[in-house]
């Protein structure tokens, strides 16, 4: 970071801090999931807060969630007690943060505080908005068990660009089997659980590539396809089927 935008930087992470109690950090990612983070309210609650993945929320939903989470925990309440309630958006609870994590995502925040550790608690959405890219920050970093947060020590290992996206649904971002694949782009994939026409709109989120290739190993094939090419399986199916004719849906 240039030394003249580090110190505007650190200028507008005050004059926040000064607004409104804390500055938000949104990271939209690239190779890793979306995560945003806090820096300022330390001295409020004794720790920053977290949101990671979370792809069933928009981005100005986890600005909302983190703003409304920061101004309850202000007013003092247990939020180890009960889960916080943000209107129409779900529950969420606190999970600690092992320092494996916050080391590596939260750069931002060390750098204001100029500082190696720093306590942080994850907010963690309920079971009915959580997704594959939710990560359990309470133990250190494991490529195994978070593999969707593979990348943040592990080289990429794909031939296609580590940029990739997909444009997925909520059901295959829950888990559900990918049944429909297509490449439109040199980095830019349609990756369906179930018939991609009949997905509503507000269900189409925009994801890293590798948020999907690390959860499902059968997924690589896909990374082979030429642009302007599809494949096809039943959701009980691990082999692919290459569609004779492919036309872009979206």
């Amino acid at each position: 970071m240039k030394v003249q935008s580090r110190k505007s930087m650190l200028e507008l992470i005050r004059d926040n801090i000064v607004k409104y109690g804390h500055h938000i950090y949104l990271i939209p990612g690239g190779m890793l999931p979306r995560y945003a983070y806090t820096i300022g309210l330390r001295e409020a609650i004794g720790a920053e807060l977290i949101l990671a993945g979370a792809s069933f929320y928009s981005a100005e939903d986890v600005k909302r969630i983190i703003n409304e989470v920061a101004a309850k925990l202000r007013t003092g309440v247990d939020w180890w007690k009960s889960a916080l309630e943000v209107s129409s958006l779900g529950l969420f609870s606190p999970r600690k943060v092992d320092s494996s994590w916050a080391e590596a995502l939260m750069l931002g925040a060390l750098d204001f505080y100029s500082v190696r550790k720093l306590e942080a608690f994850q907010i963690v959405p309920d079971q009915n908005h959580s997704s594959i890219d939710v990560p359990n920050f309470a133990e250190p970093w494991s490529a195994t068990a978070e593999p969707v947060w593979q990348w943040l020590h592990e080289p990429w290992r794909y031939v296609v660009p580590p940029e990739s996206v997909a444009i997925t649904n909520l059901d295959a971002l829950r888990g559900g089997r990918i049944t429909e694949a297509a490449r439109w782009e040199e980095d830019q994939w349609e990756l369906f659980s179930g018939a991609g026409p009949d997905v509503p709109r507000e269900n189409i989120r925009v994801v890293p590539l590798g948020t999907l290739l690390a959860v499902d190993e059968s997924l690589s094939a896909i990374t082979n396809l030429k642009v302007g090419r599809a494949l096809w399986r039943d959701s009980t199916e691990l082999e692919w089927h290459l569609w004779k004719e492919c036309g872009k849906g979206r």
